[in-house]
């Protein structure tokens, strides 16, 4: 079992930057390709960034741009930094891993989640 704790989150105004974290533990992490996904209510949950084993990258439209996704095998941890962020980016974010040379996009596809870390953008 992969256990995944997200951080980072809170309230901020428009046009604000945010980094948030995701912790790793209980397997080799640099055997598994991670997601960010974000739930707003009453929508579906989507996808934001994924990077691969080899730190391939893959971003939403809506996040191209502005979002940064990266890795740090040595310490087991996943970040997303968010610039321009705006009230649209509010929405609880999630961490995700599958154990997987590629990087996915639908949220089907991977095993393990973290609990979510809260974003609100104010206008």
């Amino acid at each position: 079992q992969v256990h995944l704790v997200e951080s980072g989150g809170g309230l901020v105004q428009a046009g604000s930057s945010l980094r948030l974290s995701c912790a790793a533990s209980g397997h080799t992490f640099s055997w598994y390709g991670m997601g960010w996904f974000r739930q707003a209510p009453g929508k579906e949950r989507e996808f934001v960034a994924g990077i691969s084993r080899s730190e391939d990258t893959r971003y939403a439209d809506s996040a191209k741009g502005r979002f940064t996704v990266s890795r740090d095998n040595a310490k087991n941890t996943v970040y997303l930094q968010m610039n321009s962020l705006k009230p649209d980016d509010t929405a609880v974010y999630y961490c995700a891993a599958v154990h997987s040379i590629a990087t996915h996009i639908t949220a089907s596809e991977y095993e393990y989640w973290g609990q979510g870390t809260q974003v609100t953008v104010s206008s």
